[in-house]
């Protein structure tokens, strides 16, 4: 079999994936460490996305079959030595050498993996890759020394990723020109904490300072421990309480992940009295509505406990994002993951515009007058 009569047997749908390895000029940066090719399914039809790993970065092409057919035969004759091929009922090795020749090994393999969902979402690109570890992730237990995704963690290696999409969907509100002060409140573990400075300031090159906050002597030990040793020295753990932390008097982005009832409230009042441009806030357990939300009209509601319980998380944090457009901010709720992972999967984003939004505070003050809800929010935007 030559080169040609195998492309032909390997790029369609039956590919898995192929990785191009072997590099000859161990010492050539120009020339990515690896090169990873998949199948993927756009709008447009099946194409083939090809990443190439370059120091800790990834770049990502999509081509069409004829085209990457040049590129893989390419990449084989100037800068690797070998490809693996591994399909849904096969596996494939071509081995190169320096004259050109090219070795062609093919078997069929009843028990290979089966074949992966074609479509985007299954296979769409997660800003921390599989496959390329990291060390805050391999120490929190979320992924294996070789960057395999251990998979009784897969569901928080999805949260992660999940929430590095939000963050880089705000990226043009952070100035990458000065040093940008970033609070977590209620950090707890930090799997997102290490995430978003690994993200900003390793991939993306921004000059960031972290603050995580919790109330966990044995966690934040731990954390710092673990900080040290990355090398993160722009990152810091400190034992604190969101109503009473004052030790910055300026903060660029506010972030609080699950923090109990009105912990919430104290962190948002806190990040609006600190000018921040970016909130990000994925509130928990709204027990203050809860303990006093009434309305005749919506008795039947009320009267199961699941229901009222419902009912006052959904209008605490619609009353949070309204307040938040009182005060200049750009504000959306948006789902966090999947609900059959947690019930907790509402995010508050709120990016600052500066358009103060008066009809929302008025909305908001009579949807809780009538709801007989007064949320700690609203005293301490007074």
């Amino acid at each position: 079999m030559n080169i040609e009569e195998l492309y032909d047997k390997c790029l369609n749908e039956e590919l898995i994936d192929l990785t191009i390895s072997g590099k000859r000029n161990k010492t050539d940066e120009n020339v990515p460490a690896k090169v990873k090719v998949r199948p993927v399914i756009l709008k447009e039809g099946m194409e083939f996305q090809v990443s190439e790993y370059i120091g800790t970065k990834v770049f990502h092409k999509n081509y069409k079959e004829q085209e990457l057919r040049t590129v893989i035969t390419e990449y084989l004759e100037q800068d690797f030595k070998q490809a693996q091929f591994t399909m849904t009922n096969a596996t494939a090795t071509v081995l190169a050498g320096k004259n050109g020749n090219k070795t062609v090994k093919f078997k069929k393999c009843q028990e290979c993996r089966q074949q992966k969902e074609l479509s985007h979402n299954r296979s769409k690109k997660y800003i921390l890759e599989e496959g390329i570890p990291v060390g805050f992730l391999i120490d929190l237990g979320v992924m294996t020394k070789d960057g395999k995704i251990v998979h009784a963690k897969y569901d928080k290696y999805r949260q992660i990723n999940r929430f590095l999409e939000f963050i880089e969907d705000i990226l043009p509100q952070l100035d990458k020109n000065q040093e940008q002060t970033i609070i977590d409140f209620g950090c707890g573990k930090s799997y997102l904490t290490f995430a978003m400075y690994y993200y900003l300031k390793v991939l993306k090159g921004y000059d960031i300072r972290v603050i995580g906050l919790d109330l966990k002597d044995d966690v934040i030990r731990k954390c710092n421990e673990l900080k040290d040793a990355y090398g993160y020295d722009k990152l810091n753990f400190y034992i604190g309480d969101i109503a009473s932390y004052e030790d910055v008097t300026h903060v660029d982005m506010v972030v609080t992940l699950h923090a109990c009832d009105t912990a919430t409230d104290y962190a948002l009042g806190k990040a609006v009295k600190w000018g921040a441009k970016v909130i990000l806030s994925v509130p928990c357990c709204q027990h203050e509505a809860n303990k006093t939300i009434e309305n005749e009209m919506m008795a039947p509601v009320m009267k199961y406990g699941i229901l009222k319980e419902r009912m006052a998380a959904i209008i605490t944090d619609a009353t949070r994002a309204e307040l938040l457009e009182a005060h200049g901010y750009r504000t959306q709720i948006l789902e966090f993951i999947d609900m059959e992972h947690t019930p907790k999967n509402l995010l508050i984003r709120a990016v600052w515009d500066g358009k103060k939004n008066l009809e929302a505070g008025k909305s908001a003050a009579d949807m809780q007058k009538a709801l007989h809800v007064d949320l700690t929010l609203n005293s301490l935007l007074d």
